[in-house]
């Protein structure tokens, strides 16, 4: 089989390189046989490729990305929940049902499987099915950024009719947080650096939008504009929490999940003046990922999608998503 794989010591995601005489996987008892038809890039990837993910540098050869979905080839003695032909995506985390957060194996990390193959064997518990009213390359956005931008707006603090959803930039986790929070009936904020990608999240559906380059307080703006915001997805990590927590509306909830900026964490204390909460997100469980599927179907939603690659452009399609050019989810496809 074919694959994308990155090298052992790899410092960044221009050492990515294919193979195609890897070995056929087989199903062991409790696992799934997937053959993936669509995959995804998240920014954890990027992290992955350079060394700096929590695992540090990967110290073997690895099949990249934790976002991918297809179709079960065969399965193992003693899988019940899935047979051959089910439309499936793997887990982020293969052993995370539900409950507290619970650090099991993750995939595409150099520890855990990687789904950038056109064959992956995946723990039963590792896998679930798709919704039924998205393609492959709508479902491959989901198992990272869909169910992080779903733990942050439905796991805490719940997203309600004419409540006010903050997103930060137009990366995958907060476009799908757009959608998700729109079809909640929730009226959304959204910003970005760039008037043209303000157009597009605009088309997706935000009801108002703020330039942070023009607007560097844009906390401050949010809180006097609307009225502040009672939830916030915080992709950006310490550099834009002060903002953040200057946005939030009384007894709002920032959801922490990005370290895209970095900068001295804000003083708390501002959480302190409107009895706002800040709550970790590292993506989610299974039960999150059924939920958010369920979620999906009921309501129609096809995640957005900026631009679309072939699996033998895997290496473009890094180049593409790490770019300014890139807005949405980057989607590899056979």
């Amino acid at each position: 089989m074919r694959a994308w794989m990155l090298p052992a010591g790899s410092d960044g995601f221009d050492k990515l390189y294919m193979v195609d005489d890897l070995p056929d996987p087989e199903p062991g008892p409790g696992e799934v046989l997937i053959a993936p038809k669509a995959w995804s890039i998240n920014y954890r990837d990027f992290a992955v490729a350079s060394g700096k993910y929590f695992g540090g540098v990967l110290q073997k050869p690895t099949i990249p990305l934790s976002d991918g979905a297809g179709e079960v080839l065969a399965v193992g003695e003693g899988v019940t929940k899935f047979k051959p032909g089910d439309r499936v995506a793997g887990a982020f985390f293969t052993d995370w049902q539900d409950g507290p957060p619970k650090m099991s194996m993750a995939l595409g990390d150099g520890m855990g499987p990687g789904m950038l193959a056109e064959k992956v064997v995946l723990p039963e518990t590792g896998v679930v099915h798709l919704a039924k009213s998205l393609d492959y390359k709508q479902a491959a956005c989901l198992p990272c950024a869909g169910v992080t931008a779903w733990n942050a707006l439905f796991c805490g603090h719940k997203t309600k009719p004419g409540d006010k959803v903050l997103v930060l930039g137009s990366g995958g986790v907060s476009m799908l947080a757009l959608q998700l929070a729109k079809a909640a009936g929730a009226e959304v904020i959204a910003t970005s650096s760039s008037d043209d990608k303000l157009v597009e999240v605009t088309a997706l559906g935000a009801d108002h939008t703020v330039n942070y380059e023009t607007t560097p307080e844009w906390g401050p703006y949010v809180k006097e504009k609307f009225g502040g915001a009672d939830h916030v997805v915080e992709v950006g990590g310490t550099g834009t929490l002060g903002q953040s927590m200057a946005a939030l509306a009384p007894g709002g909830e920032i959801a922490m999940i990005g370290v895209l900026t970095q900068g001295d964490p804000p003083d708390p204390r501002g959480l302190m003046m409107t009895g706002g909460s800040l709550r970790g997100i590292f993506v989610g469980n299974v039960a999150m990922a059924n939920d958010l599927n369920a979620f999906i179907d009921r309501h129609s939603i096809k995640p957005a999608i900026g631009k679309v690659f072939a699996f033998e452009d895997a290496d473009k399609a890094y180049a593409h998503a790490w770019g300014s050019d890139s807005f949405a989810k980057t989607v590899i496809a056979l």
